[in-house]
């Protein structure tokens, strides 16, 4: 298979993928050369190779065009320099604000980490799914986006949260992933989110706001 980047057509049962137990720190990733199938089963006979046209890139393109709306800073009207402070008090706030997503989002695409926000939306839209069906659509496209080591938007993730997401992928429901996004969440607030309180990003906005205050 050489280089060819593949991937299974398989769920998985209950084994890991083989993927280092650490949660790396956020940064560009080299390309994975990588030619196993994501659950490193070397006696995997359905392995085929990606194709990026066709219903699976129409549903990833969809799947993302919604996590755009999501995020909208639009959604919360126009933003005031009191929201904006607020932001800096936790962590929880900001990410509760549509616009304060947006701007957060801004700063991860600056260190090459915006995935992590990016699932993290993706597993709450999922939860609010009722459809037994469209819960596992969903499932299985994040799973294909953001877990397989095949993507290059893969999050990380520990070997034992890995475990208990591939046992769960063979009966998709909208909590699948809830121990990835936990820790996802807790990466994102022990590691991006002090960064982004000292980015110029942040800064130059509650610079803006304060001004635009000041002379009203």
């Amino acid at each position: 298979m050489g280089s060819e980047r593949v991937e299974s057509r398989r769920w998985p049962a209950s084994q890991g993928d083989g993927s280092p137990g650490g949660v790396r720190s956020p940064g560009p990733r080299a390309p994975n050369a990588c030619c196993f199938c994501w659950c490193c089963c070397c006696s995997c006979s359905c392995l085929t190779v990606r194709n990026h046209e066709g219903a699976g890139s129409r549903r990833r393109s969809s799947h993302e065009s919604k996590l755009e709306s999501i995020q909208s800073p639009e959604e919360s009207g126009k933003l005031s320099l009191e929201e904006v402070t607020s932001w800096n008090q936790c962590f929880e706030r900001l990410m509760h604000s549509a616009a304060g997503r947006a701007v957060f989002r801004e700063f991860l695409r600056t260190e090459f980490s915006e995935e992590n926000l990016l699932f993290w939306l993706a597993c709450e839209d999922l939860k609010k799914e009722e459809n037994k069906n469209v819960v596992e659509e969903k499932a299985r496209t994040i799973y294909e986006d953001y877990i397989s080591i095949l993507s290059p938007k893969e999050v990380s993730l520990d070997s034992r949260v890995r475990e208990v997401i591939n046992r769960n992928m063979v009966e998709p429901s909208a909590h699948t992933f809830d121990d990835a996004q936990l820790q996802i969440y807790t990466l994102m607030h022990r590691d991006s989110y002090p960064r982004f309180l000292g980015s110029s990003v942040y800064s130059a906005l509650l610079q803006s706001l304060s001004s635009s205050s000041s002379n009203t």
